[in-house]
């Protein structure tokens, strides 16, 4: 007997795989006259998709099915609400920047729609290898769009380095998925973390250390995140941005739950816990040192990406709901003040062909709307108030102070105050330098709303952010008991 209820619960996955075929379909059956109808296609069909998801997070009901290989809780479920919401806004920003793929844009947005598929996998994964196959299909989709500009020798460069350093980072990842099954007879998160007890051996911390690693890449940890820089500067620019949030929050969403299931035994407290504490401060200190000399606005954004990796793991460290409550809020203020600066930056690459922090001289005179979004999604990630940043480093930090790590804590808001130095550089260019001889670059049509929304909702979530903080508090008391 066919289990309606399954399908009821997989809903946001079904309609995104088949929204994915779809538009693929369209696209192969009518070339010369579906180009334009793709993007207004995509867009409904993640508007109506994330509408049925929000009505799941606050309605649907906790279940495990397929033996314990898919997980649904309001965990997953918000996670499933980000990458909706990423994946909208990537649509939404990108039109004009799409158009140049000419007659291969439908297969733009079928891989964007394919990824994010991978990512909803990732956030339900209960069991290791559900896990590697939905980071497999959001990694594949990515190599593809990363070398999607065919006739542009950085994005083919881009994408070469990042199918080699993940194909390479994925055998790390299923070696130590294999440590573990050879350890435990099982890849289920909870058997795993019962068989494991408290009996450390050098093979489980060999597979600590190896699944650490894998998904470390992912997330662009120090001392993974050396292919960052590269392909976010050599990848189209929208795909950047959906690399940069929406691909980080799904390996957090994986961080997150096997660390909290199976690291944070007995165990692997201790080994799990050092380890994680080492990679989040080398993470936070790099990030933002390293970001500081930048002249190309998407090296400044992938390094100010991994800095705020650093500031996630913070959340994890503390191990308390609190601290997942943290990085929850954290991950979804930071879909909206990333892609607001991402959307700029499209904007401007678009209209002038230049990532130069240089080339933003001027922007205020130029295209107010686009400078001041751009300010403020900068500001909302250095943490200042009253922007949405603020409060989320506040969750982060205090949460894991609460645990008593109070020198992370201590390091996370000095390299916070760092930040604003290399944050406020962009500023200043857009504001204060002149930009003769640059043309305008006025903003329109959906790019205009996208900005005005960014902008619109860090700042209300700043202001007022209770809302989101019983969500994110009721998705980690899903997961953390």
């Amino acid at each position: 007997m066919v289990d309606f209820n399954i399908f009821s619960v997989l809903m946001p996955e079904i309609i995104i795989a088949m929204m994915a075929l779809i538009v693929l379909a369209i696209g192969l059956l009518a070339p010369n006259g579906a180009g334009k109808g793709i993007m207004p296609i995509t867009a409904f069909s993640l508007i109506g998709t994330l509408g049925y998801t929000l009505y799941d997070f606050f309605y649907g009901a906790k279940a495990t099915f397929l033996d314990g290989m898919y997980m649904h809780d309001q965990f997953a479920v918000y996670f499933k609400i980000l990458f909706l919401v990423a994946a909208l806004l990537v649509v939404l920003s990108s039109g004009a920047y799409v158009q140049r793929f000419a007659e291969h844009r439908y297969k733009f947005y079928s891989l964007l729609l394919t990824a994010t598929l991978g990512m909803m996998l990732m956030a339900g994964a209960g069991e290791l290898i559900t896990m590697y196959v939905g980071l497999e299909l959001m990694t594949i989709s990515f190599y593809v769009l990363v070398a999607y500009l065919a006739n542009d020798a950085r994005s083919s460069e881009a994408g070469l380095k990042y199918l080699v350093l993940g194909g390479t980072s994925s055998a790390i990842l299923l070696y130590g998925i294999s440590l573990i099954y050879g350890l435990t007879g099982s890849t289920e998160l909870g058997p795993i973390a019962s068989t494991l007890g408290a009996n450390l051996t050098p093979a489980s911390f060999l597979a600590t250390v190896f699944i650490l690693a894998g998904i470390g890449f992912k997330i662009s940890l120090v001392p993974f995140h050396l292919w960052a820089p590269d392909i976010y500067e050599g990848a189209p620019t929208p795909v950047t941005a959906f690399l940069a949030v929406a691909s980080k929050a799904a390996a957090f969403a994986v961080l997150i739950r096997v660390y909290l299931l199976t690291m944070n035994t007995q165990s692997f407290s201790v080994t799990g816990q050092s380890l994680l504490i080492v990679l989040a401060c080398l993470t936070m200190i790099l990030g933002n040192l390293i970001a500081i000399p930048q002249t190309n606005i998407k090296r400044l954004l992938a390094y100010s990406s991994i800095a705020q990796a650093g500031y996630l793991m913070v959340g994890i460290i503390a191990g308390s709901v609190a601290g997942v409550k943290g990085v929850l809020f954290y991950a979804m203020i930071y879909v909206f003040a990333n892609m607001g600066a991402f959307a700029v930056a499209t904007h401007v690459s678009e209209q002038q062909g230049s990532d130069q922090i240089k080339d933003f001289a001027g922007l205020w005179r130029r295209s107010p709307l686009a400078a001041v979004v751009m300010t403020a999604s900068l500001l909302s990630l250095a943490g200042i108030p009253p922007l949405a940043g603020f409060v989320g480093k506040f969750y982060l930090f205090s949460a894991v102070m609460s645990q008593g790590y109070t020198a992370i804590a201590f390091i996370g808001f000095v390299m916070s105050m760092a930040s604003v130095y290399y944050y406020l550089s962009v500023v200043k260019v857009m504001f204060l330098n002149d930009g003769e001889g640059l043309p305008d670059v006025p903003v329109q049509g959906a790019m205009k709303f996208t900005l005005l929304f960014t902008m619109i909702i860090t700042l209300a979530i700043g202001i007022y952010p209770t809302p989101l903080a019983q969500m994110a508090f009721a998705a980690a008391q899903s997961l953390v008991k």
